[in-house]
């Protein structure tokens, strides 16, 4: 692997709330829970963290709101060595905020109050591609506008690009009609994106090659624990699923892309990169959170 690979992040800052629960409530259900967790996170944030500590050289691009969640946020990045001079706060605007119940099998249910987030625009898109990086990782916890026109920048400049469609925005289509160099989605996005149920690893390697047919160049569908298929101009690779004893899933598919970005990054060709976002992914279910 090469030294300090550089990877530049653009997507979602918030405050994770989770409570741990025997189950998941059904509508109109009130669970009590074992207590309250309150911790930084956004797929954004979460990535960034990832992939500092998987020994990458990071930038965070996004906006907080200008309350006391903020502080906390950027003080969490701070701590890990990420350069976070383009986070910006935006007056009068909240935070992001993500509500996460957790079970006692690691599944999980998050609603997320997008607040700041919601106002990332042309200087975040700009401020994405303001350094040097050897690959632009983004997630859609901001506005379709905003990946669009980063994408842009980054072709313009010839700068390699992970795309996270979670959640898939309405846009989703003409995102990856405009060509996407790797595009990260796990089953659940893949359905939406293509109208069809995609369910396992015999669907996902379906569903990657029609996304790569759409415009990805690498198209990567995560089947939780059965594993990762991609698909590309070389073909479908699949890669099985590691067996650990998952407690919270809240952050894997977060540590799947960016183990993915600083792997790529680093060199690793296309199959030893899944391979290792695998391992990644899986471990974050051994402990509880995402950063």
């Amino acid at each position: 692997m090469r030294s300090r690979p550089r990877l530049t992040v653009l997507g979602s800052l918030n405050m994770d709330i989770s409570v741990s629960v025997s189950r998941l409530p059904g509508p109109g259900e009130t669970i009590l829970g074992a207590g309250a967790v309150i911790a930084p996170g956004g797929k954004g944030a979460n990535q960034a963290v990832a992939a500092a500590r998987l020994g990458g050289a990071v930038r965070m691009v996004g906006c907080v709101g200008a309350d006391e969640f903020a502080g906390g946020i950027t003080a969490a990045l701070a701590a890990e060595d990420i350069d976070h001079a383009a986070v910006r706060a935006v007056p009068g605007c909240a935070t992001g905020l993500a509500l996460i119940t957790v079970d006692a099998a690691g599944e999980n249910m998050i609603t997320v109050a997008p607040g700041a987030n919601g106002q990332a625009g042309e200087q975040e898109a700009a401020a994405a591609l303001s350094a040097p990086a050897d690959i632009l990782v983004l997630s859609a916890e901001i506005p379709a506008k905003v990946l669009a026109a980063a994408l842009g920048n980054a072709r313009d400049l010839a700068t390699a690009c992970l795309l996270n469609l979670a959640p898939v925005p309405g846009e989703a289509a003409s995102l990856l009609s405009a060509g996407v160099d790797w595009l990260v989605v796990n089953e659940s996005e893949a359905s939406v994106i293509l109208g069809r149920t995609v369910a396992g690893l015999r669907d996902a390697a379906g569903a990657a090659a029609d996304l790569a047919a759409g415009g990805a160049r690498h198209a990567v569908v995560t089947a939780g624990s059965q594993g990762a298929v991609l698909a590309g101009a070389a073909g479908t690779e699949s890669v099985p699923g590691f067996r650990v004893r998952s407690i919270d899933s809240v952050g894997a598919g977060d540590a799947f892309v960016a183990a993915l970005g600083v792997t790529l990054a680093a060199g690793l060709p296309p199959a030893a990169a899944l391979r290792a976002a695998c391992a990644a992914g899986a471990t974050a279910t051994t402990r509880r959170g995402a950063q």
